[in-house]
Protein backbone atom coordinates (compact mmCIF):
# COMPACT_ATOMS: atom_id res chain seq x y z
CA UNK A 1 0.00 0.00 0.00
CA UNK A 2 3.25 2.37 0.54
CA UNK A 3 3.27 2.94 -3.56
CA UNK A 4 -0.39 3.85 -3.73
CA UNK A 5 -0.77 6.12 -0.43
CA UNK A 6 -0.63 9.48 -1.98
CA UNK A 7 1.62 12.19 0.46
CA UNK A 8 -0.54 14.92 2.00
CA UNK A 9 0.50 18.27 3.48
CA UNK A 10 -3.19 18.88 4.13
CA UNK A 11 -4.00 17.95 8.18
CA UNK A 12 -8.00 19.15 8.13
CA UNK A 13 -9.86 16.02 7.85
CA UNK A 14 -13.01 15.55 6.31
CA UNK A 15 -15.62 13.18 8.18
CA UNK A 16 -17.62 10.36 6.89
CA UNK A 17 -20.10 7.99 8.35
CA UNK A 18 -19.63 5.92 4.94
CA UNK A 19 -17.23 5.56 2.21
CA UNK A 20 -19.53 5.62 -0.89
CA UNK A 21 -19.25 6.59 -4.58
CA UNK A 22 -20.47 10.07 -3.38
CA UNK A 23 -17.85 11.05 -1.10
CA UNK A 24 -15.02 9.02 -2.51
CA UNK A 25 -13.25 8.06 -6.03
CA UNK A 26 -13.70 11.94 -6.97
CA UNK A 27 -10.23 12.57 -7.41
CA UNK A 28 -6.86 11.24 -8.87
CA UNK A 29 -5.27 10.80 -5.64
CA UNK A 30 -8.13 8.97 -4.13
CA UNK A 31 -8.60 6.37 -6.90
CA UNK A 32 -5.04 5.58 -6.96
CA UNK A 33 -5.48 4.46 -3.10
CA UNK A 34 -8.46 2.72 -3.82
CA UNK A 35 -6.62 1.00 -6.80
CA UNK A 36 -3.68 -0.24 -4.06
CA UNK A 37 -6.16 -2.85 -3.14
CA UNK A 38 -5.17 -5.07 -6.53
CA UNK A 39 -1.84 -4.66 -5.48
CA UNK A 40 -2.09 -5.73 -2.25
CA UNK A 41 -3.22 -9.00 -2.83
CA UNK A 42 0.29 -9.42 -4.86
CA UNK A 43 2.10 -9.90 -1.28
CA UNK A 44 1.27 -13.74 -1.11
CA UNK A 45 3.37 -14.82 -3.71
CA UNK A 46 6.31 -15.23 -1.81
CA UNK A 47 4.52 -16.31 1.37
CA UNK A 48 5.10 -19.95 3.17
CA UNK A 49 1.94 -20.76 1.51
CA UNK A 50 1.86 -18.42 -1.18
CA UNK A 51 2.33 -19.10 -4.84
CA UNK A 52 6.22 -19.48 -4.76
CA UNK A 53 5.65 -23.12 -2.87
CA UNK A 54 3.83 -24.78 -6.33
CA UNK A 55 6.09 -23.18 -8.45
CA UNK A 56 9.76 -24.13 -6.72
CA UNK A 57 9.24 -26.62 -4.60
CA UNK A 58 7.27 -28.67 -7.36
CA UNK A 59 10.68 -28.01 -9.11
CA UNK A 60 13.91 -28.99 -9.65
CA UNK A 61 15.53 -26.00 -8.36
CA UNK A 62 13.77 -26.67 -4.25
CA UNK A 63 12.61 -29.00 -1.36
CA UNK A 64 11.29 -29.04 2.01
CA UNK A 65 12.57 -32.15 3.44
CA UNK A 66 10.96 -33.68 6.62
CA UNK A 67 13.56 -33.20 9.20
CA UNK A 68 12.22 -35.60 12.13
CA UNK A 69 9.81 -33.50 14.18
CA UNK A 70 9.58 -30.56 11.33
CA UNK A 71 8.13 -29.88 8.37
CA UNK A 72 5.99 -33.07 8.09
CA UNK A 73 2.85 -30.83 7.73
CA UNK A 74 0.95 -34.18 6.48
CA UNK A 75 3.32 -34.56 4.05
CA UNK A 76 2.28 -31.25 1.69
CA UNK A 77 5.81 -30.69 1.15
CA UNK A 78 7.23 -33.87 0.39
CA UNK A 79 4.66 -34.25 -2.39
CA UNK A 80 5.00 -31.19 -3.98
CA UNK A 81 8.59 -32.46 -4.62
CA UNK A 82 7.53 -35.88 -5.41
CA UNK A 83 4.77 -34.94 -7.92
CA UNK A 84 1.91 -36.72 -6.01
CA UNK A 85 -0.04 -33.94 -4.80
CA UNK A 86 -4.01 -34.25 -4.88
CA UNK A 87 -6.69 -31.87 -4.74
CA UNK A 88 -6.76 -31.32 -0.89
CA UNK A 89 -2.77 -30.44 -0.68
CA UNK A 90 -3.14 -26.53 1.41
CA UNK A 91 -0.36 -25.14 -1.00
CA UNK A 92 -1.93 -26.22 -4.39
CA UNK A 93 -5.59 -24.45 -2.29
CA UNK A 94 -3.48 -21.54 -1.50
CA UNK A 95 -2.55 -21.11 -4.94
CA UNK A 96 -6.06 -21.21 -6.47
CA UNK A 97 -6.70 -18.43 -4.19
CA UNK A 98 -4.17 -16.63 -4.81
CA UNK A 99 -4.84 -16.28 -8.22
CA UNK A 100 -8.56 -15.41 -7.68
CA UNK A 101 -8.85 -13.38 -5.02
CA UNK A 102 -6.41 -11.22 -7.15
CA UNK A 103 -8.93 -11.71 -10.30
CA UNK A 104 -11.77 -10.43 -8.07
CA UNK A 105 -10.72 -7.23 -6.50
CA UNK A 106 -9.72 -6.31 -10.14
CA UNK A 107 -13.11 -7.24 -11.36
CA UNK A 108 -14.25 -5.38 -8.18
CA UNK A 109 -12.77 -2.56 -8.88
CA UNK A 110 -13.52 -2.00 -12.50
CA UNK A 111 -16.89 -2.20 -11.73
CA UNK A 112 -16.80 0.47 -9.51
CA UNK A 113 -14.56 2.87 -11.63
CA UNK A 114 -16.68 2.03 -14.25
CA UNK A 115 -19.94 2.58 -12.44
CA UNK A 116 -18.67 6.30 -11.66
CA UNK A 117 -18.73 7.17 -15.31
CA UNK A 118 -15.89 9.82 -14.41
CA UNK A 119 -13.17 9.68 -17.27
CA UNK A 120 -10.44 10.18 -14.27
CA UNK A 121 -10.75 6.41 -13.87
CA UNK A 122 -9.76 5.31 -17.92
CA UNK A 123 -6.30 4.98 -17.25
CA UNK A 124 -6.71 3.02 -13.89
CA UNK A 125 -9.10 0.68 -15.11
CA UNK A 126 -6.50 -0.41 -18.20
CA UNK A 127 -3.93 -0.88 -15.43
CA UNK A 128 -6.25 -3.08 -13.69
CA UNK A 129 -7.33 -4.79 -17.12
CA UNK A 130 -3.51 -5.42 -17.03
CA UNK A 131 -3.22 -6.85 -13.64
CA UNK A 132 -5.96 -8.71 -14.16
CA UNK A 133 -4.59 -10.44 -17.24
CA UNK A 134 -1.43 -10.97 -15.11
CA UNK A 135 -2.81 -13.27 -12.60
CA UNK A 136 -5.02 -15.02 -15.00
CA UNK A 137 -1.94 -15.83 -16.70
CA UNK A 138 -0.63 -17.75 -13.71
CA UNK A 139 -3.58 -19.50 -13.62
CA UNK A 140 -3.24 -20.24 -16.98
CA UNK A 141 0.15 -21.81 -16.49
CA UNK A 142 -0.63 -23.59 -13.14
CA UNK A 143 -4.41 -24.52 -13.70
CA UNK A 144 -5.05 -24.42 -17.43
CA UNK A 145 -8.82 -24.79 -17.83
CA UNK A 146 -9.59 -21.96 -15.09
CA UNK A 147 -13.29 -19.87 -15.03
CA UNK A 148 -12.98 -16.86 -17.20
CA UNK A 149 -14.84 -14.13 -14.82
CA UNK A 150 -15.27 -10.47 -15.26
CA UNK A 151 -18.18 -9.32 -14.54
CA UNK A 152 -18.37 -8.33 -10.67
CA UNK A 153 -22.38 -8.91 -10.49
CA UNK A 154 -22.52 -12.43 -11.94
CA UNK A 155 -24.92 -14.31 -9.56
CA UNK A 156 -24.44 -17.56 -11.09
CA UNK A 157 -20.96 -19.52 -10.54
CA UNK A 158 -18.84 -19.23 -14.30
CA UNK A 159 -18.19 -22.59 -16.09
CA UNK A 160 -14.42 -23.67 -17.10
CA UNK A 161 -13.16 -22.31 -20.68
CA UNK A 162 -10.28 -24.34 -21.99
CA UNK A 163 -7.00 -23.82 -21.49
CA UNK A 164 -7.19 -22.30 -25.22
CA UNK A 165 -9.86 -19.81 -24.51
CA UNK A 166 -7.94 -18.79 -21.27
CA UNK A 167 -4.83 -18.08 -23.33
CA UNK A 168 -6.64 -16.51 -26.19
CA UNK A 169 -8.31 -14.33 -23.23
CA UNK A 170 -5.34 -13.36 -21.71
CA UNK A 171 -3.73 -12.22 -24.87
CA UNK A 172 -6.66 -10.06 -25.84
CA UNK A 173 -6.72 -8.40 -22.00
CA UNK A 174 -3.00 -7.45 -22.14
CA UNK A 175 -2.98 -6.27 -26.08
CA UNK A 176 -6.16 -3.92 -25.19
CA UNK A 177 -4.55 -2.58 -22.27
CA UNK A 178 -0.97 -1.74 -23.06
CA UNK A 179 -2.11 1.17 -24.58
CA UNK A 180 -3.95 2.46 -22.04
CA UNK A 181 -1.39 2.23 -19.46
CA UNK A 182 1.84 4.46 -18.66
CA UNK A 183 5.04 4.44 -20.83
CA UNK A 184 6.51 5.70 -17.78
CA UNK A 185 8.94 3.21 -15.98
CA UNK A 186 10.54 3.75 -12.20
CA UNK A 187 8.85 6.93 -9.97
CA UNK A 188 5.51 6.82 -9.69
CA UNK A 189 5.12 4.14 -11.86
CA UNK A 190 7.74 2.21 -9.66
CA UNK A 191 5.47 -1.57 -8.63
CA UNK A 192 2.91 -0.90 -10.85
CA UNK A 193 1.69 -1.83 -13.86
CA UNK A 194 2.60 0.17 -17.03
CA UNK A 195 3.44 -0.52 -20.83
CA UNK A 196 7.02 -2.66 -20.04
CA UNK A 197 4.78 -4.47 -17.65
CA UNK A 198 2.14 -5.90 -19.87
CA UNK A 199 4.62 -6.11 -22.83
CA UNK A 200 6.98 -8.29 -20.84
CA UNK A 201 3.91 -10.55 -19.77
CA UNK A 202 3.42 -10.65 -23.42
CA UNK A 203 6.18 -12.31 -24.50
CA UNK A 204 5.96 -14.67 -21.54
CA UNK A 205 2.47 -15.52 -22.98
CA UNK A 206 4.00 -16.32 -26.60
CA UNK A 207 7.01 -18.32 -25.30
CA UNK A 208 4.73 -20.81 -23.45
CA UNK A 209 1.83 -20.62 -26.36
CA UNK A 210 2.81 -23.74 -27.47
CA UNK A 211 2.19 -25.24 -24.19
CA UNK A 212 -0.59 -23.33 -23.48
CA UNK A 213 -2.64 -23.31 -27.01
CA UNK A 214 -0.86 -25.81 -29.10
CA UNK A 215 0.51 -23.53 -31.70
CA UNK A 216 4.18 -22.13 -31.60
CA UNK A 217 4.68 -17.65 -31.26
CA UNK A 218 8.59 -17.81 -31.66
CA UNK A 219 8.43 -14.41 -33.31
CA UNK A 220 5.74 -13.55 -31.18
CA UNK A 221 7.46 -13.64 -28.33
CA UNK A 222 11.15 -12.62 -29.87
CA UNK A 223 9.34 -8.84 -31.08
CA UNK A 224 8.05 -8.16 -27.79
CA UNK A 225 11.62 -8.84 -25.96
CA UNK A 226 12.61 -6.29 -28.99
CA UNK A 227 10.45 -3.59 -28.31
CA UNK A 228 11.83 -3.84 -24.64
CA UNK A 229 15.25 -4.06 -25.11
CA UNK A 230 14.86 -1.31 -27.45
CA UNK A 231 13.00 0.68 -25.07
CA UNK A 232 16.42 1.84 -23.57
CA UNK A 233 14.72 1.79 -20.58
CA UNK A 234 16.89 -1.09 -18.75
CA UNK A 235 19.64 -2.73 -19.01
CA UNK A 236 21.96 -5.48 -16.39
CA UNK A 237 23.76 -4.53 -13.92
CA UNK A 238 26.80 -4.61 -13.11
CA UNK A 239 26.56 -6.77 -9.95
CA UNK A 240 23.95 -9.14 -10.45
CA UNK A 241 23.25 -9.14 -6.59
CA UNK A 242 22.11 -5.98 -6.78
CA UNK A 243 19.07 -6.98 -8.47
CA UNK A 244 18.33 -9.02 -4.95
CA UNK A 245 19.13 -6.56 -2.23
CA UNK A 246 17.31 -5.73 1.19
CA UNK A 247 16.78 -1.86 -0.85
CA UNK A 248 17.00 -3.27 -4.77
CA UNK A 249 13.89 -0.60 -6.00
CA UNK A 250 16.74 1.11 -7.78
CA UNK A 251 17.77 -2.01 -9.76
CA UNK A 252 17.91 -1.05 -13.45
CA UNK A 253 17.06 -4.43 -14.39
CA UNK A 254 13.62 -4.41 -11.96
CA UNK A 255 10.61 -4.59 -14.99
CA UNK A 256 7.96 -5.22 -12.72
CA UNK A 257 8.26 -5.88 -8.96
CA UNK A 258 6.30 -6.32 -5.96
CA UNK A 259 7.31 -3.50 -3.18
CA UNK A 260 7.46 -5.49 0.67
CA UNK A 261 8.60 -3.88 3.25
CA UNK A 262 9.07 -5.49 6.58
CA UNK A 263 6.48 -3.68 8.21
CA UNK A 264 3.62 -2.30 5.97
CA UNK A 265 3.91 -5.10 3.11
CA UNK A 266 4.71 -7.99 4.17
CA UNK A 267 4.66 -11.29 3.36
CA UNK A 268 8.19 -12.05 2.07
CA UNK A 269 9.39 -14.39 4.49
CA UNK A 270 12.29 -16.15 2.93
CA UNK A 271 14.82 -15.79 5.78
CA UNK A 272 12.39 -18.06 8.63
CA UNK A 273 11.70 -19.89 5.53
CA UNK A 274 15.59 -21.09 4.84
CA UNK A 275 17.82 -20.61 7.54
CA UNK A 276 18.85 -23.15 9.90
CA UNK A 277 17.12 -22.78 13.40
CA UNK A 278 20.35 -21.90 15.25
CA UNK A 279 23.20 -20.51 13.17
CA UNK A 280 21.07 -18.70 10.59
CA UNK A 281 19.92 -16.48 13.42
CA UNK A 282 23.31 -15.78 15.01
CA UNK A 283 24.89 -15.36 11.34
CA UNK A 284 22.29 -12.72 10.45
CA UNK A 285 21.19 -11.67 13.79
CA UNK A 286 17.79 -12.25 12.98
CA UNK A 287 15.06 -10.95 15.23
CA UNK A 288 13.03 -14.46 15.38
CA UNK A 289 13.90 -17.52 15.05
CA UNK A 290 13.64 -19.23 11.49
CA UNK A 291 12.15 -22.11 10.52
CA UNK A 292 14.92 -24.73 9.01
CA UNK A 293 13.10 -25.48 5.98
CA UNK A 294 13.36 -24.93 2.39
CA UNK A 295 16.72 -25.98 0.46
CA UNK A 296 18.14 -26.47 -2.81
CA UNK A 297 18.76 -29.90 -4.41
CA UNK A 298 22.10 -30.64 -4.66
CA UNK A 299 21.89 -31.26 -8.23
CA UNK A 300 20.54 -27.99 -8.94
CA UNK A 301 23.24 -26.24 -6.97
CA UNK A 302 26.26 -28.40 -9.16
CA UNK A 303 24.69 -27.42 -11.87
CA UNK A 304 27.03 -23.72 -11.78
CA UNK A 305 30.77 -23.66 -12.55
CA UNK A 306 32.68 -23.48 -9.64
CA UNK A 307 33.89 -20.09 -10.40
CA UNK A 308 29.95 -18.81 -11.22
CA UNK A 309 29.88 -15.14 -9.21
CA UNK A 310 25.88 -16.25 -9.03
CA UNK A 311 26.81 -19.45 -7.12
CA UNK A 312 28.92 -17.93 -4.32
CA UNK A 313 31.56 -19.71 -2.18
CA UNK A 314 31.35 -21.86 1.22
CA UNK A 315 31.90 -20.92 4.67
CA UNK A 316 35.09 -22.49 6.04
CA UNK A 317 36.68 -24.34 8.92
CA UNK A 318 38.81 -21.77 9.26
CA UNK A 319 36.61 -18.65 9.62
CA UNK A 320 33.91 -16.79 7.68
CA UNK A 321 35.44 -16.87 4.30
CA UNK A 322 32.33 -17.25 2.21
CA UNK A 323 31.56 -15.14 -0.83
CA UNK A 324 27.95 -14.21 -1.34
CA UNK A 325 25.75 -16.47 -3.60
CA UNK A 326 22.71 -17.45 -4.45
CA UNK A 327 23.52 -20.34 -1.91
CA UNK A 328 24.38 -20.80 1.54
CA UNK A 329 26.52 -23.31 2.69
CA UNK A 330 29.39 -24.61 4.76
CA UNK A 331 30.77 -23.96 8.06
CA UNK A 332 28.72 -21.18 10.24
CA UNK A 333 29.72 -18.82 12.26
CA UNK A 334 28.39 -15.96 13.97
CA UNK A 335 27.95 -12.16 12.59
CA UNK A 336 31.15 -11.36 14.51
CA UNK A 337 32.90 -13.81 12.64
CA UNK A 338 34.52 -14.88 15.65
CA UNK A 339 32.23 -17.85 17.02
CA UNK A 340 31.49 -21.36 15.52
CA UNK A 341 28.16 -21.94 15.42
CA UNK A 342 27.01 -25.42 17.01
CA UNK A 343 23.90 -27.24 17.23
CA UNK A 344 23.33 -29.62 19.91
CA UNK A 345 20.36 -31.74 18.24
CA UNK A 346 21.34 -35.36 19.41
CA UNK A 347 17.95 -35.24 20.91
CA UNK A 348 15.98 -34.89 18.03
CA UNK A 349 15.44 -36.48 14.68
CA UNK A 350 17.51 -35.50 11.49
CA UNK A 351 20.96 -35.95 13.62
CA UNK A 352 23.68 -34.20 11.65
CA UNK A 353 26.27 -37.40 11.43
CA UNK A 354 29.36 -34.78 11.94
CA UNK A 355 27.88 -33.72 15.47
CA UNK A 356 27.71 -30.11 16.86
CA UNK A 357 29.67 -27.86 14.69
CA UNK A 358 27.15 -26.61 12.16
CA UNK A 359 28.05 -27.19 8.57
CA UNK A 360 25.27 -27.21 5.90
CA UNK A 361 26.11 -29.77 3.18
CA UNK A 362 24.77 -29.44 -0.47
CA UNK A 363 24.07 -33.45 0.22
CA UNK A 364 20.61 -34.29 1.57
CA UNK A 365 20.31 -37.37 3.20
CA UNK A 366 16.38 -38.00 2.52
CA UNK A 367 13.38 -36.30 1.84
CA UNK A 368 11.47 -38.04 4.64
CA UNK A 369 11.45 -38.49 7.62
CA UNK A 370 14.84 -37.89 9.27
CA UNK A 371 16.53 -34.82 6.76
CA UNK A 372 19.55 -33.88 8.58
CA UNK A 373 19.00 -30.32 10.49
CA UNK A 374 22.28 -29.23 8.57
CA UNK A 375 21.16 -30.90 4.93
CA UNK A 376 20.82 -28.74 2.10
CA UNK A 377 21.84 -25.30 0.71
CA UNK A 378 19.84 -22.25 1.67
CA UNK A 379 18.53 -19.59 -0.39
CA UNK A 380 20.73 -16.90 -0.04
CA UNK A 381 19.96 -14.70 -3.67
CA UNK A 382 18.07 -12.26 -1.49
CA UNK A 383 20.24 -10.29 1.13
CA UNK A 384 19.33 -10.76 4.46
CA UNK A 385 20.74 -7.66 7.03
CA UNK A 386 21.86 -8.01 10.28
CA UNK A 387 18.75 -7.64 12.52
CA UNK A 388 16.14 -8.79 9.96
CA UNK A 389 12.97 -9.20 10.68
CA UNK A 390 10.64 -12.06 9.96
CA UNK A 391 9.02 -10.00 7.05
CA UNK A 392 11.52 -8.58 4.56
CA UNK A 393 12.19 -5.14 2.73
CA UNK A 394 13.51 -7.21 -0.54
CA UNK A 395 11.18 -6.24 -3.32
CA UNK A 396 10.51 -9.43 -5.50
CA UNK A 397 10.93 -9.25 -9.30
CA UNK A 398 8.36 -10.31 -11.14
CA UNK A 399 9.63 -9.82 -14.15
CA UNK A 400 13.49 -8.91 -15.06
CA UNK A 401 16.13 -7.37 -17.79
CA UNK A 402 18.17 -10.55 -17.87
CA UNK A 403 15.04 -12.58 -18.48
CA UNK A 404 14.25 -11.09 -21.15
CA UNK A 405 17.60 -11.40 -22.92
CA UNK A 406 17.25 -15.06 -22.22
CA UNK A 407 13.88 -15.40 -23.46
CA UNK A 408 14.76 -13.66 -26.70
CA UNK A 409 17.65 -15.97 -27.07
CA UNK A 410 16.08 -18.81 -26.76
CA UNK A 411 12.81 -17.06 -29.23
CA UNK A 412 15.51 -16.76 -31.75
CA UNK A 413 16.97 -19.91 -31.06
CA UNK A 414 14.00 -21.94 -31.60
CA UNK A 415 13.98 -20.49 -35.07
CA UNK A 416 16.92 -20.96 -35.83
CA UNK A 417 19.60 -23.13 -33.83
CA UNK A 418 22.74 -21.61 -35.15
CA UNK A 419 21.24 -17.88 -34.79
CA UNK A 420 24.24 -15.64 -33.69
CA UNK A 421 22.24 -13.22 -31.93
CA UNK A 422 20.34 -16.02 -29.89
CA UNK A 423 24.17 -17.06 -28.83
CA UNK A 424 25.26 -13.33 -28.12
CA UNK A 425 22.64 -12.98 -25.84
CA UNK A 426 23.09 -15.69 -23.41
CA UNK A 427 26.79 -15.19 -23.58
CA UNK A 428 26.13 -11.11 -22.42
CA UNK A 429 24.38 -12.90 -19.14
CA UNK A 430 27.21 -15.47 -18.46
CA UNK A 431 29.67 -12.68 -19.13
CA UNK A 432 27.84 -11.07 -15.97
CA UNK A 433 28.32 -14.15 -14.16
CA UNK A 434 32.39 -14.38 -14.77
CA UNK A 435 32.39 -17.88 -16.66
CA UNK A 436 33.03 -18.64 -19.93
CA UNK A 437 30.98 -18.22 -22.93
CA UNK A 438 29.41 -20.93 -24.69
CA UNK A 439 30.77 -22.02 -28.75
CA UNK A 440 26.69 -23.38 -29.31
CA UNK A 441 23.04 -22.94 -28.09
CA UNK A 442 21.79 -26.32 -27.22
CA UNK A 443 17.99 -27.12 -25.47
CA UNK A 444 20.24 -28.59 -22.73
CA UNK A 445 22.29 -25.48 -22.25
CA UNK A 446 20.13 -22.95 -22.95
CA UNK A 447 17.29 -24.46 -20.28
CA UNK A 448 20.75 -24.99 -17.30
CA UNK A 449 21.32 -20.95 -18.10
CA UNK A 450 17.84 -20.02 -17.39
CA UNK A 451 17.68 -22.20 -14.23
CA UNK A 452 21.52 -20.48 -12.71
CA UNK A 453 20.12 -16.74 -13.54
CA UNK A 454 16.40 -16.74 -12.81
CA UNK A 455 16.79 -19.22 -9.95
CA UNK A 456 14.28 -18.94 -7.24
CA UNK A 457 12.01 -16.68 -9.74
CA UNK A 458 9.53 -18.30 -9.77
CA UNK A 459 10.33 -19.65 -13.39
CA UNK A 460 11.88 -23.04 -12.94
CA UNK A 461 8.80 -25.13 -13.30
CA UNK A 462 7.35 -23.65 -16.42
CA UNK A 463 10.67 -23.39 -18.24
CA UNK A 464 10.99 -27.15 -17.63
CA UNK A 465 7.35 -27.93 -18.85
CA UNK A 466 8.29 -26.33 -21.83
CA UNK A 467 11.47 -27.68 -22.54
CA UNK A 468 9.91 -31.14 -22.41
CA UNK A 469 11.86 -32.44 -19.03
CA UNK A 470 8.77 -31.90 -15.90
CA UNK A 471 8.42 -35.45 -16.10
CA UNK A 472 11.38 -36.68 -15.72
CA UNK A 473 12.90 -38.06 -12.82
CA UNK A 474 15.33 -36.48 -10.41
CA UNK A 475 16.34 -36.49 -7.18
CA UNK A 476 13.73 -38.36 -4.69
CA UNK A 477 11.53 -37.63 -7.43
CA UNK A 478 10.46 -40.64 -10.03
CA UNK A 479 9.18 -40.03 -14.01
CA UNK A 480 5.94 -38.59 -13.70
CA UNK A 481 3.01 -38.72 -16.51
CA UNK A 482 2.57 -35.41 -18.46
CA UNK A 483 -0.63 -34.67 -17.04
CA UNK A 484 0.62 -33.61 -14.10
CA UNK A 485 1.99 -30.33 -15.81
CA UNK A 486 -1.23 -29.34 -14.29
CA UNK A 487 -2.24 -28.53 -10.73
CA UNK A 488 -5.87 -30.03 -9.72
CA UNK A 489 -8.54 -27.81 -9.06
CA UNK A 490 -8.92 -27.66 -5.26
CA UNK A 491 -11.50 -30.16 -4.08
CA UNK A 492 -12.98 -27.29 -2.17
CA UNK A 493 -13.59 -25.12 -5.28
CA UNK A 494 -15.53 -27.93 -7.03
CA UNK A 495 -17.51 -28.35 -3.98
CA UNK A 496 -18.99 -24.38 -4.24
CA UNK A 497 -19.45 -24.34 -8.24
CA UNK A 498 -20.04 -28.03 -9.67
CA UNK A 499 -19.80 -26.74 -13.71
CA UNK A 500 -15.75 -26.73 -12.51
CA UNK A 501 -14.13 -29.65 -14.25
CA UNK A 502 -11.37 -31.43 -12.66
CA UNK A 503 -7.78 -31.78 -14.69
CA UNK A 504 -6.70 -35.09 -15.78
CA UNK A 505 -4.85 -37.26 -13.75
CA UNK A 506 -6.82 -36.47 -10.34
Amino acid sequence: MIVFAPACSDLEEELFDAVTEDNFFRTEEELISALGAAYTSLYGIMSNGGFVCIQEVASDEMVVPTRGPDWGDGGVWTQLHEHTWDPENDKVIGSWNFVFNGVNTCNRLIFQFTELGNPLTDPFIGELQGLRALYYLWGLDTFGNIPIATDFTATEPPAPSSRAEVYAFVEQELLEAIPLVTKDVGGAAYGRVNEMTLRTALAKLYLNAEVYSGSPQWAKAAEQCDIIINSGNFSLEPDYFTNFAADNEGSQENIFAIPYDEVFATGFNLAMQTNHIVSGQATYQLTAQPWNGWCAVEEFVNSYDADDLRKGQPGTEDGPSRVRGNFLWGAQWDASGTVRQMDDNTALSGIDPDGPPITLRTEINELKPNAWREAGARVAKYEFPLGTRPDMNNDFPVFRYADVLLMKAEAQWRQDNGSAEALALVNQVRDRAGIDPFNELTAENLLAERGREMFFELHRRTDQIRFGVWGDAWWAKEAKDECYELFPIPAVQIQSNPRLVQNDCY
